[in-house]
């Protein structure tokens, strides 16, 4: 019991009231009821003093604290760092603060680190998948021209544009990996400089019209004749955003239909905007879709080829022009993708550095 507030509060208490009893007693005018009404009232006051100050101020401090610990022990620390100011707390009270935002701070670190290792379980399920697929295809059709079919010529000559196809394939992947791998490590670096925002499209435009022939889609280009569209940003990696923009929408649209490109002006910047009418995104999806690999709709979109890599790689572009790409998707009526640029005369900052007009 002494190891309780209750045992030191009640063996001081009796310590005080014997002290004070023994002092009373030398005194001529004490009597037996004075000396113990004295120390009833003294023990009395003095168990209540030392039981609430052990109480309230140390014994349950330390509770607290050893709470604390016990939920860092367990690994159940699902609490949140206090606002406090620490000057003003007593030191237990303090102690027990700093070491419920070090468990707050260590808590969102192992969050962080089971996300990454979720992440990174996801990650090389889907690289080896992506991986294997080309390099399984390009191994049947070799291993069947070696086992007797490259003799005969029609047979030898599809096979081999179909192993050359998966490869081709394959090194898509491997260079769109390196892309994005370089974008996030920063050994890419931007070099914004002025061109024209319009010609960059028409570029895409006639590159990929071949493409959207091929079922009948029809590319529209909306722009203002009499605006300049001088805008500031690194132009390659700009023609690459628009390039994977407008090849997603011809890819996920419907036949005979509209892929529809628009530039608006705005005062100080510029809105692209790539619009199809396809199959359209389920909202569930959106959150997603410029994650690495992720897929609408995997089957589909491996059968219409590409890396799974290429809206991940226009988010980081355009994160890296200190903007972002937007989306907008009814199911069954298409999407739309949206960026933003500056104007020329727009000083901006991107990755690597500043860099001015």
């Amino acid at each position: 019991m002494i190891n309780t507030s209750k045992g030191i509060a009640f063996g001081l208490a009796i310590s005080i009231a014997l002290l004070l009893v023994a002092f009373l007693s030398l005194l001529e005018a004490s009597n037996s009821i004075i000396l113990l009404a004295a120390g009833t009232l003294t023990f009395s006051i003095a168990y209540l003093l030392i039981h609430l100050s052990l109480e309230y101020l140390i014994f349950r401090e330390i509770g607290n604290i050893y709470n604390v610990l016990e939920k860092i022990q367990k690994k159940d620390i699902s609490f949140k760092a206090t606002n406090r100011i620490k000057a003003s707390l007593p030191p237990l009270k303090s102690i027990q603060a700093n070491i419920h935002d070090y468990a707050a701070a260590k808590n969102r670190e192992i969050e962080t680190l089971q996300k990454n290792e979720t992440f990174r379980r996801e990650f090389f399920a889907d690289i080896s998948h992506e991986l294997k697929t080309p390099i399984f295809a390009a191994q049947g059709y070799i291993h069947t021209l070696m086992d007797g079919a490259v003799e005969d010529h029609t047979v030898r000559d599809k096979f081999l544009k179909r192993a050359a196809k998966s490869l081709n394939n394959l090194e898509d992947l491997v260079q769109d990996l390196i892309t994005i791998n370089q974008i996030e490590s920063g050994f890419i670096r931007f070099h914004p400089s002025n061109f024209d925002l319009k010609e960059s499209i028409q570029e895409v435009v006639e590159q990929l019209e071949g493409k959207a022939l091929k079922r009948d889609i029809h590319i529209i280009f909306k722009y203002d004749k009499e605006t300049s569209y001088q805008t500031y940003a690194d132009k390659d990696k700009i023609f690459r955003v628009l390039q994977n923009l407008v090849s997603n929408a011809i890819k996920y649209n419907k036949d005979s239909g509209t892929v529809t490109i628009q530039i608006n002006d705005h005062k100080n910047h510029f809105t692209v905007k790539v619009k199809d009418q396809g199959i359209g995104i389920h909202p569930d999806d959106l959150k997603r879709i410029f994650e690495r690999f992720y897929r609408v709709e995997k089957s589909r979109s491996r059968e219409k080829g590409g890396t799974g890599l290429g809206l991940a790689i226009v988010k980081h572009i355009l994160e890296g022009h200190q903007s972002k790409i937007a989306v907008s998707s009814t199911p069954g009526k298409g999407s739309v993708f949206s960026f933003e640029l500056p104007h020329a005369t727009k000083v901006m900052e991107v990755q690597g550095g500043k860099s001015k007009k």
